[in-house]
Formats: C-alpha cells, sequence, structure tokens
C-alpha cells in the first residue's frame, strides 16, 4: 500500500504539484452559512421536552472546569460569567459587567443578582474567590496562568469582587470568556460541592447552567437534566429535558450514527465529516472557515526536530496539492500560519516566507543534517481513527520518497491527546485547533511554558512581546506585536501549518436553537430544542 501511494504522489508531482491548493471555502461544498448557530427568529417557536443525544469524538477525563483536557459537556453544567465572540468581543453573561479605572492594574467584577447553583447555593462574590483561589492552587489548571495574574481578591459585597493584579494586564476579563479547553476562570463550580466531593468533584459537578448532572458512565455515556432553577427559567429555559453525551471517537461511525439519526448532534474536527454533512440534506452543518489550523507539533527537546533543518525539511517535503487531493476530497484550504487572510491579526511577511513545496530542498536538508550526525528517521504519533491513519500513512509516503524512514505510533484520542501530546512523549505529533483572536492561543500555543506549547519552543523576545500584548489595553499595539511574533515563530518553523481547521457540529434537521460563539467554543445549551 505504501509503494502504491508513493507511486500515486509521483505522479501528482508530475503533473505539476504546488503550494497552492484549491481553498475550503467558497467552491468548496461545505457549507459555512450558519458559522455561529441557527437563525432564531426564523426556526419557530421553541417546543419543551426530549433528550438529546450528542456524539462528542473522545471521552471526557473531569468535568471540573479546573481540570485540563477535554471538556465539551462542561457548557451543560455551568454557564460562563462572560462569553466572546469570533471578533474578540466579551459580553456580560452571568455577570453583569468588568471594568478597570487604571489600566489593567486592578479590575472590578459586578455579577448578576439570584442566580443559584444546582445544589441552591448562591452564584455571589465569595463563590467567584473561592474558584479563582482555587485555581491559583491547582498549578496543573489550564487557568492557572491567569488566576497567577492575581495578586489579591476582595468580596465587596455579595455582588463585587476587586481584583488587585500583580502586574496591568489589559485582556483580563477575556480570562473568563474562554473556552474550557483553553483554560478559563469564568465557568464557576459550587463550592459547597467543591468540598463535599474533594478530588472526586470532576464525576460529581455542580455550576449555574440549564442542566444538573445525573450520571456518567464511563465509555458510554453522561447524562444531565433541566434545572428548573436555572436563572433563565422566567423565559422557559432550558427547552430540553436533557442531554445524553455519547463518546464515539471512531469518525465513520459518528457520522453513520447522525444520519441515521442514533445522534442528534456530532462535534466535527475533520474536513471529510464537514463535507460530507454539508452534502447531507437530513443533516445541518454548523462550519466557519476561519482561524486556526490543522498542525504539527515539533518536539523541541528531542532529535530530530530539535534541529531547524529538519523542520525545514519536513514542510518542504509536503506536496500540499497531492494532500489535497488524496486527504482533502481537493479542497484543501492551505495555512501558512495561524491566521487566515481575511483576519486582522493575518502576517502577510511571514506567510509569504513560509517554506514551500519542494524536494529537492528537503533532500539537500536532509543530507546536510545526516552529514553532521544526525538520524533522520523518526515517529509520527496521531491517533487511530480513519481520517488521521490515512493522512499518517500520507505523510510517511512523502517522506520515504526524500530518504526518511517514518514509523507511525497510532493512539486512541484520549491517549493520544493527554498521554502522547500533552505528556510531551512523541517527536512528530498532528493537533488541530481553531480560534478567534490571539489571546489566548499565541500566548498558550508559543510562549514558554504555554499551556498549549507541547512542543516547548521558547524564544525570549517571542515571550517578551506576547506579554506586552497581554498587559496593554491598546489594541493598536497588541496587533504590532502579535505582527511581530508571527514572523520570529515563522522564520523559527515554531509549528509546522499545513492546513486551516475544519471543525464544526452536525445535527438533525429537528434541532433548533443552535447558539455558537465560536464554532469550537461553547454551545449555549439552554436555547437548543427540538421539534417533535
Amino acid at each position: 500500500m505504501l509503494a502504491l501511494l508513493v507511486a500515486a504522489l509521483l505522479v501528482l508531482a508530475g503533473c505539476g504539484a504546488s503550494n497552492n491548493a484549491q481553498p475550503g471555502s467558497g467552491s468548496s461544498g461545505m457549507d459555512s452559512s450558519h458559522p455561529f448557530g441557527g437563525d432564531l427568529a426564523t426556526e419557530g417557536t421553541p417546543q419543551r421536552g426530549g433528550v438529546l443525544r450528542y456524539g462528542m469524538d473522545r471521552e471526557p477525563v473531569s468535568m471540573d472546569p479546573a481540570v485540563p483536557g477535554y471538556q465539551i459537556a462542561d457548557y451543560a453544567v455551568y454557564d460562563p460569567l462572560f462569553r466572546m465572540n469570533a471578533a474578540g468581543d466579551v459580553t456580560p453573561y452571568l455577570a453583569e459587567s468588568m471594568t478597570t479605572d487604571d489600566n489593567g492594574a486592578t479590575w472590578t467584577l459586578k455579577l448578576r443578582s439570584g442566580v443559584m447553583f444546582q445544589d441552591d447555593t448562591p452564584l455571589d462574590a465569595d463563590a467567584v474567590v473561592f474558584n479563582v483561589t482555587r485555581q491559583q492552587q491547582m498549578t496543573r489548571s489550564p487557568g492557572n496562568v491567569y488566576a497567577k495574574w492575581v495578586a489579591r481578591m476582595t468580596a465587596v459585597d455579595p455582588l463585587t469582587v476587586r481584583f488587585e493584579l500583580t502586574r496591568p494586564v489589559g485582556v483580563f476579563v477575556n480570562a473568563f470568556a474562554l473556552r474550557s479547553n483553553d483554560g478559563t476562570l469564568g465557568l464557576m463550580a459550587s463550592p459547597t460541592a467543591v468540598k463535599k466531593w474533594g478530588a472526586d468533584y470532576g464525576r460529581h459537578p455542580v455550576g449555574a447552567g440549564p442542566f444538573s448532572f445525573v450520571d456518567w458512565v464511563p465509555d458510554s455515556r453522561i447524562d444531565v437534566t433541566r434545572f428548573d432553577g436555572y436563572w433563565r427559567k422566567d423565559k422557559g429555559m432550558p427547552y430540553l429535558d436533557g442531554i445524553q453525551f455519547r463518546p464515539v471517537p471512531d469518525t465513520e461511525a459518528a457520522y453513520v450514527s447522525v444520519s441515521n439519526g442514533d445522534l442528534d448532534v456530532l462535534i466535527c474536527s475533520y474536513q471529510t465529516e464537514i463535507l460530507r454533512g454539508s452534502n447531507n440534506k437530513d443533516l445541518r452543518t454548523y462550519y466557519y472557515p476561519g482561524n486556526g489550523g490543522e498542525y504539527f507539533y515539533f518536539n523541541f527537546t528531542k532529535a530530530p526536530f530539535d534541529d531547524l533543518r529538519m523542520r525545514q525539511a519536513l514542510v518542504a517535503a509536503l506536496d500540499p496539492k497531492a494532500m489535497s487531493v488524496t486527504q482533502y476530497n481537493g479542497f484543501m484550504d492551505p495555512a501558512q500560519g495561524p491566521f487566515s487572510a481575511d483576519s486582522p491579526f493575518y502576517n502577510a511577511d511571514a506567510a509569504q516566507q513560509y517554506p514551500r513545496y519542494d524536494q529537492a530542498k528537503a533532500k539537500a536538508l536532509i543530507a546536510d543534517y545526516v552529514k553532521s550526525g544526525g538520524d533522520p528517521n523518526f515517529t509520527l504519533s496521531t491517533a487511530n481513527n480513519p481520517t488521521r491513519t490515512q493522512f499518517a500513512q500520507f505523510v510517511q509516503a512523502q517522506m520515504k520518497a526524500v530518504g526518511v524512514d517514518v514509523e507511525l505510533d497510532l493512539q486512541d484520542l484520549g491517549t493520544f491527546s493527554s498521554k502522547v501530546v500533552q505528556g510531551g512523549n512523541f517527536q512528530l505529533s498532528t493537533w488541530v485547533s481553531g480560534w478567534p483572536t490571539p489571546f489566548p492561543s499565541l500566548v498558550q500555543l508559543l510562549h514558554t511554558g504555554g499551556s498549549g506549547n507541547y512542543g516547548r519552543y521558547s524564544d525570549p523576545q517571542v515571550d517578551a512581546l506576547l506579554d506586552d500584548a497581554v498587559a496593554t489595553t491598546d489594541k493598536a499595539r497588541q496587533l504590532a506585536d502579535y505582527q511581530q511574533v508571527q514572523a520570529i515563530a515563522g522564520k523559527d518553523l515554531a509549528i509546522g501549518w499545513y492546513s486551516r481547521a475544519y471543525t464544526g457540529m452536525l445535527t438533525r434537521g429537528n434541532v433548533k436553537g443552535i447558539v455558537l460563539d465560536i464554532p469550537t467554543g461553547a454551545q449555549v445549551w439552554a436555547n437548543a430544542w427540538m421539534s417533535h
């Protein structure tokens, strides 16, 4: 099979492969008409009742927002204090406001009155102080990096918290609006429940969201049920009786399940799912061809990718036209950096300097690396679902064509994510993530010690620029910092970009009220309903 794939790719190369693969929008065949949810005004009057069946691509680690890992079910149990849209605008939700009068050195948070946790205890100022303090103490919490900005907190009154920071942070409010997998300070856990369950709290979550936790059967289902004391109950919310979250890691089985009605909703991380769903009349597609991407993590602490020559060689060895044809049905939107060309944060010069497909150059770089005593052969780690397995075989064939042997380490998605990538146990790995704005994504991805910097890249100038962008409230200064970061990290090949991200959601036609801040972010489950 490998020999046949190599032969096919050589034919493609002979047909004039170039770096300009077919973009993944416009004529891509993928429906991007509803990137942030449905048109609530035209979907009709919401109907109450029904249990929605939601397909996850892996088993969550925990439902504690202070624990790292996959947390797609969290937003059924927790509502955020703030929400953030694709433009980076932060809007109040459980909170009423958050303001600073001294350029980010101190901040005042105002909460809504009358919000209760699902255990009938109040979500008040003391609860906020408890949650932020907890994340300060939990050093492995993805929100710890933001909690450490706080020097002291004061519950001024039951609905007001004053934060004094260790240094000015112009984006501090954003930390209360981030996705749970990015780390967030904005999902409040009941202090009473945390104290009751201790280390096992993540299997007994209690928040202030629209649904109360019922049961968790590992590798089978997580059940939640309507919370009758929800803060938006005066509007009839939530409409659903409950939600059942099911892990379905096999991409083909997951798509079949939503197609035949065994699932009502499916989270998607691959272009093949979005493309097939867009052409299925029984399904509704929620997809935004925006920023982020599919990319490689180079492990900067291990050979051979601790050497710039081998990072350059890998990128130069991969034919984007062949990749598009064999992996993306001819509709790949190639990436040369973290932002798409229509983003205000896009650095065109950095993208232009990104290495292009050039087999001869790849061979020369590899030969030079071998001459200096290096071994160019390596192991590629990725998930063992059909989509990622096929992609890994493509990379294996492409590297074989330039004289490099690649072994494949294929793991189930949960093991791959937590033990391989997050554990740093790889030489080269695949990854996918979508995001709307540079904060916190570039900080996590490129800052020394960043929570998403799994390749252990480190550059003092990049760190200084990212720190400055976080500190200032000046938008122009932030933009200039992020532009420079892209230029430096691009020259270093800190990340091996190859395609824009294809993340989104498929639903059955009777599922209504879908509200997404961003396609890879929080689903506002209170609005969701099903027509009967």
